[in-house]
């Protein structure tokens, strides 16, 4: 190799100095020996191999060991995902080990190349990987956090309502699991995320167990969480076989009853969210109601609005919908009431944006609608109704009546059903028993330490 030295000596000696070779235009340069050479290109197996081994199964013990951490069901569900996803980084790790080892012998262009290339494909995978690990690492952190039992109390309500909808069903169904996990997300509305569904969270992986999302000013105020038997229910008419069949018989019904079928269609795309109000009301009773009209409870303008391609019942229909179940529940006198307040809203439904069609056949096609999907007996229930599946009563509101007097008063509600609490914590507001704080601890401490 020539230097600087070589060619000074050359033009004192008088011998032609001949110029340097320079590499082809375009071309690679020589490599040569390098000092940096091996010791980069262990570095980048090295880099993926570690990678891999951090994105570790999550430990038992590492989100608390009391009674609001993961359970081990809910643990051992991620963990199998993360590994199944994990043994595709491990081959990609392996390649980038061959790749490596290859180039260190023969350092050319075209090797060098590939091991940036599988290096490149095993970083994009860590990338989707610490996606859904971090995503499960903040939903179990929470867990550890001051609002650990305000979770486990919306935990133990969610399990409540799949328990009593399997256990009343008239047919043996396969026990779901695992249970459905609460979690909070601060700005966001209520949300769940179904069982075995693709989420773009986590990289279009399906999800292992149902997921509550449940926005900070609702935990704050429990007797807002219908919000919570709304979601369940969303999941239970996926878990117990109505996904199909609840659409079918809202149109079908409808169809048959003479009206239009642009309007039967309206009814179908509502059913998800149709469903999970009425299932809801059924879990909670007449209380939920008020919790309903919380949320939906906005300026004319938006409660009168259609949106000819939303999931929703537009809101002003939707209160009429939860107030017709009230009363074929048995709750006459609370329906009328809450329907004067729903009219003396707003007072003009031909306001707003909704097809006259849609409005003139309301009153004739929501009575159908509620006998349909609540008084009407479905296969998948074991030719039970809903009704019947999750039944409430006078004789449950008396309980939750009760109850609401105990929780006031801070004393022990008993054996109560954990969903009853909501319309309890509801009634105590509404009635004044208690200060809302008050009500609110109460709440959750019951819940907590059961």
């Amino acid at each position: 190799m020539e230097t600087i030295g070589s060619l000074a000596r050359e033009r004192s000696n008088g011998t032609r100095v001949r110029a340097p070779r320079r590499p082809p235009a375009g071309g690679p340069a020589p490599l040569g020996p390098s000092s940096v050479l091996r010791p980069w290109l262990r570095a980048q197996s090295v880099n993926v191999n570690r990678h891999a081994a951090a994105l570790r199964p999550f430990r038992r013990t590492e989100f608390g060991t009391g009674a609001a951490a993961p359970t081990e069901g809910h643990l051992q569900a991620v963990n199998q995902l993360m590994e199944t996803l994990r043994g595709e980084l491990l081959r990609l790790s392996g390649r980038v080990r061959e790749a490596t080892d290859a180039a260190g012998l023969r350092p050319t262009t075209a090797r060098l190349q590939q091991v940036v290339r599988k290096k490149e494909r095993a970083h994009d995978w860590v990338r989707a990987i610490e996606r859904v690990w971090d995503f499960y690492f903040e939903l179990f952190g929470q867990r550890q956090s001051r609002f650990a039992d305000w979770l486990l109390a919306c935990d133990r309500i969610a399990l409540d309502c799949y328990q009593v909808s399997y256990m009343r069903c008239g047919v043996a169904k396969s026990i779901p699991a695992p249970p459905p996990f609460s979690y909070m997300r601060t700005g966001f509305s209520p949300a769940t995320f179904r069982r075995a569904i693709p989420l773009r969270r986590l990289g279009q992986q399906l999800n292992p167990f149902p997921l509550i999302q449940l926005p900070y000013h609702r935990l704050v105020n429990p007797w807002t969480l219908g919000a919570v038997l709304h979601e369940v229910s969303h999941n239970l008419q996926n878990d117990l076989g109505l996904a199909r069949a609840v659409p079918v018989r809202i149109g079908r019904r409808l169809l048959d009853a003479g009206l239009p079928r642009d309007v039967a269609m309206v009814w179908a795309r509502w059913n998800r969210e149709l469903y999970a109000d009425v299932s809801g009301l059924l879990l909670g009773g007449p209380a939920v109601v008020g919790s309903l009209m919380d949320v939906i409870g906005r300026s004319p303008e938006t409660v009168l609005a259609y949106d000819p391609r939303g999931p929703h019942p537009t809101p002003y229909l939707r209160a009429f919908i939860s107030i017709e179940l009230l009363r074929r529940m048995g709750f006459a006198e609370e329906a009328e009431h809450y329907r004067r307040l729903w009219r003396h809203i707003y007072p003009d439904a031909a306001a707003g944006t909704l097809p006259p069609r849609l409005l003139d056949s309301f009153p004739r096609a929501n009575r159908i609608v509620v006998d349909a999907v609540c008084y009407q007996p479905f296969d998948a229930l074991g030719g039970k109704q809903l009704a019947e599946v999750i039944p409430f009563g006078r004789k449950e509101q008396q309980i939750t009546e009760e109850v609401a007097q105990r929780l006031a008063a801070g004393t022990d509600p008993g054996i109560v059903p954990e969903r009853f609490l909501i319309g309890a914590a509801r009634i105590a507001l509404d009635q004044r028993m208690a200060r809302p704080g008050a009500i609110t601890r109460n709440f959750y401490t019951e819940l907590a330490r059961r």
